[in-house]
């Protein structure tokens, strides 16, 4: 089937589906920094949808039509239960359903995510259950279970399912991410594609710092067709942008379309400096994200705690930035954070 994927640039760029990281909020932070090509949800169960409905998956499917194209992520060992959801996510607007073959979280290997790896039958059959929604259907999967070197029978087993997009992270799920990514394989992998299902495309994730980067990786490895990043948007925000664009950051970073009630007139040109690290461009978006928060809040019902493990991103590089965190950890509300970084704006 014809979808967006076959009018994306290549190579495309994808912001990583992250577990109580990439809601709507923080996708909307990623999309003012610089946006991606393709946003992907965080993970949702498919099987707790199921049975306990939209309480079961916590807000992780709330969406705003400014994120497009937008993929959602989902997981479960069911099939059934794969079908019904992935419908329900075509019924709410989603783009894509990408399924979650590689995640190694105990609670996901209970029934899907990277136990899939050791039942490519039950990964096979919901593949085949989610391409019932009429959306493309993708898979992120991981090169194994245990050993590297499971990596060609189990994503040629994938690879024959005529799925639009397979995503690898260059890892195995014993590995987790405490070795380097496997840029060594990626040749090989490329021509086991090229052999097996010439028109799935091919997205790489797994170490990539940011756009350059990931540009660097593809003219190394023609065939990749695809960039994944995932943790390097905690080390810069701006990962995914453009050098074009640092020359009109205000407008990248301020778009018409933001749901929150400040105005781009209300950030100052200081704050969004061509210099992509630079201090008060960080702390501008900080403010941004802190705005976003409390307009999703009410909907989402996430605690103000859940904001915490945002500050390393933007709280940074500079004196006295680790004594400024340490006080953020303290704080209780959006305001009392505003408040312990105003006198750091000028700075």
């Amino acid at each position: 089937m014809t979808s967006f994927w076959n009018d994306l640039p290549q190579p495309f760029f994808i912001l990583a589906p992250m577990e109580a990281v990439t809601d709507v909020v923080f996708r909307h932070v990623v999309k003012q920094a610089g946006a991606p090509d393709i946003f992907f949800t965080e993970f949702a169960n498919a099987t707790g949808w199921v049975h306990a409905g939209d309480k079961a998956i916590a807000g992780r499917l709330i969406k705003t039509d400014d994120e497009q194209p937008l993929i959602a992520q989902i997981w479960g060992g069911e099939p059934g239960d794969m079908e019904a959801f992935a419908k329900h996510c075509a019924k709410l607007g989603f783009n894509g359903i990408d399924i979650n073959m590689g995640c190694p979280a105990k609670s996901a290997i209970k029934s899907g995510g990277a136990a899939l790896i050791r039942r490519p039958d039950i990964a096979i059959a919901a593949i085949d259950a989610a391409k019932k929604s009429g959306l493309p259907v993708s898979v992120k999967t991981r090169l194994g279970y245990t050993y590297v070197d499971e990596w060609r029978e189990w994503l040629t087993a994938i690879l024959k399912q005529d799925i639009v997009n397979l995503t690898i992270h260059l890892r195995t799920k014993k590995e987790m991410s405490k070795v380097a990514a496997h840029y060594e394989l990626i040749d090989e992998i490329v021509k086991l594609r090229d052999e097996i299902a010439p028109q799935t495309l091919l997205t790489i994730n797994g170490d990539i710092r940011d756009r350059e980067h990931g540009l660097e990786i593809t003219r190394k490895h023609p065939g990749v067709n695809g960039i994944m990043i995932g943790r390097g948007v905690f080390s810069d925000p701006f990962c995914f942008r453009r050098a074009i664009e640092l020359s009109s950051v205000e407008e990248a970073v301020t778009g018409a379309s933001s749901p929150v009630s400040r105005t781009p007139k209300e950030y100052s040109e200081a704050e969004y400096s061509s210099t992509i690290h630079h201090k008060s461009e960080l702390i501008a978006l900080l403010h941004y994200h802190l705005d976003l928060f409390d307009h999703y809040q009410p909907t989402l019902g996430r605690p103000f705690e859940t904001l915490k493990r945002f500050f390393k991103i933007y709280i940074r590089d500079f004196d006295g930035a680790k004594e400024l965190r340490e006080k953020l950890m303290h704080t209780t509300t959006t305001d009392e954070v505003r408040l312990a970084i105003a006198n750091i704006r000028d700075l």
